[in-house]
């Protein structure tokens, strides 16, 4: 589908006139974007249409997740419908800026890689033809819109809908209903549409919002007891309002078991609506239907799909053999404490039916175990009133994957090792990727241009054409800074208008954006980055390379250590940014409101790529993988992707140190407090945890800065001291950092081939690689 851009604008002003009652050059940038967003539905309908029909006849697949980063649709649906530089140039000639709409809310539907990662597949999946379809929650208020009040992080509403939804349809005609132990709730569809490059192929990602079935008690209403009377309405209404609501409580825990359930139920119900059409029997569902499970916030679709089929009159037995074919599981950490455990009262709770089932199988996973006689502890699906929904989800598929090698051998031999020895035929990996239409062709035009000039375009579509580059990089290096420059200016000047920081765009841009969480390990770099001050106002970094430290990153609103590091990061921020000697050679921003459209802004304009997590927790990681397509070089540990990254682009074009996972695990008497006291810088940095003013906390609560200071040297009641090794792999960071930092200023075109020869070996690290992998080996497609 390569449109006419001219006719699509043509359209955009008929409907702004019939809908808005204004011209093309008075519409407001909201009432633009709904109206050429309505004119690309207009277009892309009939092969929507086709592409559905397409899809219904044959083997297909559906991906359940909890989250969908999605980013701002509208420059990514035009540039996959061929028509996006056209339509900037047609709006340029009657004085319109397209780039107005960068205004426009992201869909608040994900928070991290797990979203993004779902996003990246449907878009690989529409691209080339698979038979690929998502199901999602249709958060009204996403996770929360993140601002900084005294430093410290403070979560409102993000109430992406105000600017309308143009993108989505209503399937009034397609609502189910949803058994809940409270009432029932109404799960109504909003079709999204996912259009791969070309316009050919478009995929469908289908949200559900939860309503009531009782819009108002009538009766409550006329006697004046107006809270009472919209008291269902909103009980259903609130499972799709935030997405991963906080869980600290019995209350939110049951939402979030709610919010699951109504997923996969609607989906389901869905699914097997759709199935019905081929006229097959139930007993056939596997070979007509994949669906693979985002983590284990959809494993419930397990025991609610053997709910459905006994319902149609399948036994037991048969339903567990059913639901066993037709899923498949990906996993996503390897963390015992990320595990998902659901405590078996509190399903029963929400979904009775659910927990009896998810008994059942627990019953017939014990019974096959005597019969092997393997003992059942630590294997069983139910434990100590737990539901184990990782172990559910490993015992009733057909396929556990992780998402790197490194992962995928860690489930192996770690977290899930003894399924393996029951189950090795059921383990595989497929190394995540991310979509180069979004986070090359779209993010980084002026590089997409460059890299086209010299290979084509066929890297659009197949990024290993990347490799090609490799002949032309010594010719490319002066050009590649040249863009590196202008994204940096484009990023400080967006940093300058969306949080007031005026970055200096000659600097190093050090960047680490990604989820705040402990093992991430922002707080090792927060650390070094006070060492760095120290050692350059003490006169021992004489030639300091300038460098600004970007960071970008929500903390989960009950998390407390994690708001603690982000309040540290920002005190940081300011003592630096405000000593004048100081801040002519380095500058620290904690960016607010990290999303997908801010990425798209960092990435380009990234030097060094931060993936410092410690060896053996981070699964994959995809944000090392779009830093790298951009050409930013990894500073890292082996961990996650970082490994495969190293191997196809040389240790030598990237910056590795710490512990590996064997040297972590044979590591015996780890006692950081040693490294404390013997080591003056060490102890400098972690002391700096006690320089600010920390209003409010008390020193001993989790969450203050005295508490966090006390992880690292004495540990907490749940682990032992510094349990991500902060302390142990710290000099080593601030060697390699210091490394790369004289490298970009020493040899700035020595580094810019660096960043170039990552761009030639990024090609292994697409989605579309990823999901050819599913549709081939788990799927089956």
């Amino acid at each position: 589908m390569i449109l006419n851009a001219r006719e699509l604008i043509a359209s955009t002003e008929k409907i702004l006139l019939t809908q808005a009652h204004c011209t093309l050059e008075a519409a407001s940038p909201r009432q633009l974007h709904e109206a050429l967003a309505s004119a690309c539905m207009l277009e892309i309908a009939p092969a929507w249409t086709t592409s559905e029909r397409r899809r219904a006849s044959g083997r297909r697949a559906f991906y359940l997740s909890a989250e969908y980063l999605v980013g701002r649709m509208v420059f990514n649906n035009l540039l996959a419908m061929g028509v996006l530089e056209d339509v900037r140039a047609l709006l340029a000639e009657k004085g319109v800026d397209l780039n107005a709409l960068e205004d426009v809310e992201d869909m608040a539907l994900g928070n991290g890689g797990l979203g993004r990662l779902a996003a990246c597949f449907l878009d690989s999946a529409a691209t080339h033809g698979i038979a690929l379809d998502g199901y999602g929650l249709r958060y009204k208020f996403g996770l929360f819109r993140q601002t900084f009040a005294n430093g410290r992080q403070m979560e409102a509403p993000d109430d992406w809908t105000k600017w309308g939804d143009p993108w989505s349809v209503r399937r009034d005609d397609l609502a189910v209903t949803v058994p809940m132990r409270a009432g029932d709730v109404v799960a109504v569809p909003y079709d999204l549409p996912v259009i791969g490059l070309g316009g050919r192929s478009i995929g469908t990602l289908r949200l559900w919002q939860a309503e009531s079935e009782d819009e108002l008690n009538f009766r409550l209403f006329n006697e004046q007891k107006y809270a009472q009377a919209a008291a269902g309405k909103n009980r259903a209404e609130d499972i799709t309002k935030v997405l991963y609501p906080n869980d600290t409580l019995r209350a939110g825990k049951q939402m979030r078991i709610k919010q699951q359930y109504l997923l996969v139920s609607a989906s389901l119900q869905d699914i097997l609506r759709q199935f019905d059409k081929l006229g097959k029997s139930v007993e056939e569902l596997p070979s007509a239907i994949a669906v693979q499970l985002n983590d284990t916030h959809p494993a419930m679709a397990i025991p609610e799909l053997i709910r459905l089929l006994n319902k149609r009159g399948v036994r037991f037995a048969k339903a567990l053999d059913i639901a066993r074919r037709v899923f498949a599981y990906t996993n996503h950490t390897v963390m015992q404490e990320a595990l998902e455990k659901w405590d078996v009262e509190l399903l029963r709770s929400v979904a009775p039916e659910i927990a009896r089932i998810i008994v059942r199988i627990d019953e017939a996973f014990r019974k096959e175990l005597a019969l092997r006689g393997v003992d059942a502890g630590g294997l069983a699906i139910v434990e100590n009133g737990q539901a184990h929904m990782a172990r559910l989800s490993v015992y009733a598929t057909h396929a556990v994957n992780g998402v790197a090698e490194i992962h995928s051998e860690l489930l192996k031999r770690t977290v899930f090792r003894r399924f393996y020895e029951l189950y090795p035929g059921r383990f595989t990996n497929v190394t995540n990727g991310v979509t180069q239409r979004r986070w090359l062709l779209l993010c980084n035009r002026e590089l997409s241009r460059l890299i086209a000039g010299r290979i084509g375009m066929d890297f659009a579509t197949d990024l290993t054409a990347l490799k090609g580059l490799a002949p032309y990089i010594e010719g490319m290096a002066d050009e590649f800074m040249e863009i590196k420059r202008l994204k940096k200016r484009q990023l400080a000047e967006f940093v300058l208008r969306h949080d007031g920081v005026a970055l200096n765009a000659d600097f190093m841009f050090d960047v680490q954006i990604k989820r705040l969480h402990e093992y991430k390990r922002q707080l090792m770099n927060a650390l070094s980055i006070y060492d760095l001050y120290c050692e350059y106002k003490a006169g021992n970094l004489p030639d300091f390379t300038p460098t600004a430290f970007i960071f970008g990153a929500k903390s989960a609103p009950g998390y407390a250590r994690a708001k603690a590091i982000i309040y540290f990061i920002n005190r940081i921020a300011e003592m630096i940014n405000a000593d004048e000697d100081a801040r002519r050679v380095m500058q620290v921003v904690f960016v607010s409101n990290y999303n997908c459209s801010y990425a798209e802004k960092i990435i380009p304009a990234a030097d060094l790529s931060e993936q410092i997590s410690p060896a053996g927790t981070e699964a994959s990681g995809t944000g090392n993988m779009k830093l790298m397509l951009n050409g930013a070089p990894t500073i890292g540990t082996y961990d996650g992707a970082n490994v495969e990254i190293v191997a196809e682009a040389g240790v030598e074009n990237n910056y590795i140190f710490g512990a590996t996972v064997e040297e972590l695990r044979d590591l015996q008497g780890y006692n950081p407090r040693a490294l404390y006291e013997e080591n003056p810088r060490i102890r400098r940095a972690v002391d700096a945890l006690t320089l600010f003013d920390d209003p409010g906390m008390e020193p001993g609560r989790e969450g203050s800065l005295a508490e966090l200071r006390a992880s690292l040297l004495d540990g907490a009641s749940w682990h032992a001291p510094d349990h991500y090794f902060i302390l142990k792999d710290f000099m080593p960071y601030q060697e390699a950092r210091l490394r790369a930092m004289r490298d970009y200023r020493k040899d700035p075109r020595g580094y810019a081939l660096k960043c170039l020869r990552n761009i030639v070996s990024a090609g292994k690290f697409s989605s579309d690689r990823s999901v050819r992998t599913y549709a081939e080996e788990i799927w089956k497609l």
